[in-house]
């Protein structure tokens, strides 16, 4: 609620007001060209290091959670296939499904090599296809 004796508490700062917004197109193009950054691509493998690291203190790929395998392969394929459409599905044999659709045969044929730089992946069933981005 708004209140006059807060000068902090404003209806513009309110979730609601916030939350009504959608982003500007300058907005989103900024967030997508600091999401394919090379110092973002840089983050991200190294968040999966780090992982990984605690996944060899805590008992490594033996606990390891079916989320986390799926979250490090796609934070991967993400940093690394710019502007892809990628989902990522982990099974308990280590085995991971990438589906979705990337731009390019080249970001296609990296999919399986960038999943098995992953630890516990075992094998990598690419169910992605290309299609080009088009101009809207």
């Amino acid at each position: 609620m708004f209140s006059s004796n807060n000068p902090q508490s404003t209806p513009l700062s309110s979730p609601e007001f916030i939350s009504s917004q959608a982003p500007t197109v300058q907005t989103t193009q900024a967030s997508q060209k600091d999401a394919q950054s090379e110092a973002r691509r840089r983050q991200l493998n190294e968040d999966i290091r780090a992982r990984e690291q605690r996944n060899n203190a805590t008992g490594g790929d033996t606990q390891r959670d079916l989320k986390d395998l799926a979250s490090e392969v796609r934070s991967k394929l993400e940093a690394n296939i710019p502007n892809g459409l990628i989902t990522v599905d982990a099974a308990e044999d280590g085995t991971v499904t990438v589906g979705g659709t990337v731009n390019n045969q080249d970001q296609l044929a990296k999919i399986e090599r960038l999943s098995k730089e992953i630890k516990g992946v075992k094998a990598v069933v690419v169910k992605a296809v290309v299609a080009p981005p088009t101009n809207r």
